[in-house]
């Protein structure tokens, strides 16, 4: 199964799933912003700042999430050899780095209002900081080295020794004493998040996901062009 890999079939299921996701994506982001913008509360502390969570909230997670599968996926490849794990990851990876560089915009224009400055070297933010580094440094390893087989072990190995980052993010807020809160919502424990903020919070997350997964589709489908423009019918 891992063998195989026709690029011909797949390009038109993708082009497909494009459309679909995109509409999906239109309309649960307006359902999203109007929950967000206009039906959730104003927080008592940070009055209508607070709106920036919606934003910077899921960008965070997605671009976490995104790492990580990234992570797993390049690990795959060194035990199953299959190189359309590589293919996968590379066209996952620009829509991670956006969501890290929104997260970290977002992220500095919420510290303004709220701890009184754009940027501070916080545990937390320096760690998202470094999550934006291995991305590029990923995207980066191929276009540096003109050896395809060189650079998928080169990011693979980028992927798999950054996702060391990925739980220092999580926990950071934990294991040091920082200016970032504590994590709000928790699988194990009761969320301390309003529901009237949770359910706008979680519609932008899908939003964003949906955005993601659009991402993801036209890259990959770039991706497919190439190798069709050079003939293969596997990988």
């Amino acid at each position: 199964m891992f063998d195989y890999f026709n690029p011909y079939r797949i390009f038109k299921i993708n082009t497909y799933l494009q459309k679909i996701v995109f509409f999906s994506f239109i309309l649960v982001l307006s359902i999203g912003l109007v929950e967000a913008l206009f039906l959730s509360p104003e927080d008592y502390l940070q009055e209508d700042s607070v709106r920036i969570m919606y934003v910077h909230v899921p960008a965070a997670w997605i671009s976490l999430g995104i790492f990580s599968l990234i992570a797993l996926l390049s690990f795959s490849v060194f035990v199953f050899k299959n190189k359309n794990f590589i293919l996968i990851s590379k066209s996952l990876a620009p829509s991670g780095m956006l969501f890290t560089l929104i997260a970290l915009v977002t992220g500095s224009i919420w510290g303004k209002p709220t701890w009184g400055t754009w940027w501070a070297w916080d545990a937390r933010i320096t760690s998202m900081l470094i999550l934006l580094i291995l991305y590029s440094l990923y995207l980066l390893s191929f276009r540096i080295f003109e050896d395809q087989d060189r650079s998928n072990k080169i990011s693979s190995i980028i992927a798999i020794i950054g996702v060391i980052n990925i739980p220092i993010i999580k926990f950071s807020v934990d294991w040091w004493n920082t200016l970032h809160q504590p994590a709000s919502i928790s699988l194990t424990e009761k969320s301390a998040i309003h529901s009237s903020m949770l359910v706008p919070l979680i519609i932008m997350t899908a939003a964003f996901t949906l955005f993601s997964f659009l991402i993801f589709l036209m890259k990959y489908n770039t991706e497919l062009i190439k190798i069709k423009n050079k003939g293969l019918k596997r990988l």
